[in-house]
């Protein structure tokens, strides 16, 4: 099955590298959940005043059979999203965790005797 994976930014210019590394973490993605079907990224600033401390969201979506997740964070106050790969990062890894959780109870489902997935 292939993975459809989109990497869309908004109000800032794309950048290659990003979208490299965040294509790779799209397909480690799918090496742990293969049945994952779609990865919709979103890259943009949350604030649009400044030269300098402009805080990035990341957001994204993941669609595969029997579910669709979402993550993706408001900045905090800390100033750790000022760098768009921290915020990439962390998207994907709360991503990654959504998905371990429901790989790991579809197996679960599965395994167990009289239970239908």
């Amino acid at each position: 099955m292939s993975l459809n994976i989109n990497i869309t930014y908004q109000g800032l210019p794309p950048s290659p590298a990003l979208s490299a590394d965040l294509y790779e973490r799209a397909l480690k993605l799918a090496r742990f959940a293969p049945r994952l079907q779609s990865c919709l990224i979103t890259v943009r600033r949350s604030e649009r005043r400044h030269h300098k401390g402009n805080r990035f969201l990341v957001s994204v979506q993941a669609t595969m059979p029997g579910g669709e997740f979402k993550a993706g964070r408001t900045c905090d106050a800390d100033q750790s999203h000022q760098d768009a790969y921290v915020a990439a990062h962390d998207a994907m890894d709360a991503l990654r965790r959504q998905l371990e959780d429901f790989v790991r109870v579809q197996r679960d489902k599965q395994q167990q005797p009289g239970i239908a997935p």
